[in-house]
């Protein structure tokens, strides 16, 4: 059996912890590992003042990663400026804040070939290698600089942005093309892929087969939608568990009889947070009779805190949340509790059972799991409501969800009287759809269905997709 070598920005030891502390990216990644006997590498998340390539290697529960240190300059210009300052926000169709500076991308660049010339010696003749994220698009094309004739494929967890506005990029082509290095290329939605497709046979002439194999000169790569999930089984265990039942208690108590709508973002432009208060606060000025019979709790821990565009959103939210507590609070009751900080998954699970309403709104978004943990905790016998943004890639599977237009404030404001006023009945059949989803398209799921393709099992992928359809 071919070992499987992942190659990701970051790394997720298990350390001892339970399944329920870890992200269910890492706890999938630690299962193929483990069956496949495969090493996990990449940035350590420390810093060196000069990078020599030296790899950390470590081995807990059955599971190798290999790790290595970046210099600060690496991490400002790779991290900090081309990934999060010029990809992030351009794939997320935010082009205004995009940043395009030559030494980014000459910095990415940079980091990738140490990447490469780093994890290369690692990789034996049989190995198949995953590199995950937008981190890493061009890691594919160094290694087979470096004689890899490995099978390698690559998962972008992000959203892959239309022809005309990847076309903003500059050197937008010579990226795209370091792609075709790889076996397979995978998205989460069909809206990803045929933009990707799309970009592929306009802009650089390739050719298009029914089966989503692309050719351009003498490579050839087969690109597929495979929506990722969450790790439904260890999800439903934690809202089911001693920490979870308290902090459920906790909250209903808080309540005091009124009915929780709860959101959980990272503090992220891309979530629609303002646009979120909004919506609420028109709900608030034309339902004024349900003012103190709900409250909104969004919880935002804050992310890339040296990154100009997120320190100016946390300013703004601040300020939003607090106009909106100043105009519409009572001495008993505040319309929103706005709380920067994040929380263990039994905790979030908790939570989310006792919320009447889950309000996911991004206004762009890969996937977005938040909306699939929502579900998972709820109480079958009487679920909350998921509110999805039409424009999370989690709406091409959750049609069950009330859908909405994050950019108007008066739909998502008819969303939530929809959600509050809606039968038990119709709660209980739209959780039951939502559920079976999430239940079948989990997180093993979408790691087994990518990996059998990568690995020349590609009929796999077809007939797992089409049993979910």
């Amino acid at each position: 059996m071919s070992r499987l070598i992942v190659i990701s920005n970051r790394v997720s030891a298990p350390k001892g912890q339970s399944a329920g502390a870890q992200g269910g990216l890492a706890v999938a990644f630690q299962a193929a590992l483990r069956e496949y006997r495969g090493i996990w590498f990449g940035w350590s998340g420390e810093l060196t003042d000069e990078f020599t390539g030296q790899i950390h290697f470590q081995r807990e529960q059955g599971v190798t990663t290999a790790t290595v240190d970046l210099e600060e300059q690496d991490v400002e210009e790779y991290y900090n400026g081309y990934a999060n300052r010029t990809l992030w926000p351009l794939f997320h169709y935010r082009i205004d804040l995009a940043e395009f500076e030559r030494g980014f991308e000459d910095g990415y660049q940079r980091v990738n070939e140490r990447f490469a010339d780093t994890v290369r010696p690692l990789i034996e003749p049989d190995d198949v290698v995953w590199v995950q994220d937008y981190h890493m698009i061009p890691l594919g094309h160094e290694l087979r600089e470096r004689g890899c004739k490995n099978r390698m494929g690559f998962f972008l967890h992000i959203p892959w942005p239309p022809r005309r506005l990847l076309s903003s990029l500059p050197n937008a082509a010579h990226l795209v093309k370091t792609l075709l290095a790889y076996d397979v290329v995978g998205f989460h939605t069909k809206e990803w892929l045929e933009a990707f497709q799309d970009y592929a046979v306009q802009d650089l002439g390739a050719t298009l087969e029914e089966d989503g194999t692309i050719h351009l000169g003498d490579r050839s790569v087969r690109a597929v939608a495979c929506p990722i999930g969450i790790d439904t089984k260890e999800f439903v265990e934690a809202a089911q568990s001693p920490t979870a039942r308290l902090t459920y208690r906790r909250m209903r108590d808080s309540a005091d009889g009124r009915d929780l709508i709860v959101g959980v973002d990272r503090l992220d432009y891309s979530k629609g947070l303002e646009e979120r208060f909004l919506g609420y606060e028109r709900f608030l000025v034309d339902h004024p009779e349900q003012r103190k019979e709900v409250f909104l709790l969004q919880i935002a821990p804050p992310s890339r805190g040296d990154v100009e565009s997120y320190q100016r959103i946390r300013v703004q939210l601040e300020r939003i949340s607090g106009r909106i507590n100043g105009a519409y609070a009572d001495i008993d009751w505040v319309p929103i509790r706005y709380v920067n900080q994040g929380f263990p998954r039994h905790v979030l699970a908790g939570i989310y059972r006792a919320a009447r309403i889950g309000l996911v709104t991004p206004l762009r978004d890969g996937m977005n799991l938040v909306a699939k943990e929502y579900v998972a905790a709820q109480d079958p016998e009487d679920p909350g409501v998921l509110i999805l943004s039409k424009f999370a890639g989690a709406s091409e599977q959750m049609h069950e969800a009330v859908l909405v237009n994050p950019y108007s404030a008066e739909e998502m404001s008819d969303a939530i009287v929809q959600a509050l006023a809606m039968p038990k009945e119709e709660r209980i059949r739209r959780w039951r759809a939502l559920m079976d989803g999430v239940e079948k398209q989990d997180v093993l799921w979408w790691r087994r269905c990518f990996t059998h393709t990568l690995m020349g099992e590609g009929q796999a992928l077809e007939a797992e997709t089409a049993d979910q359809e």
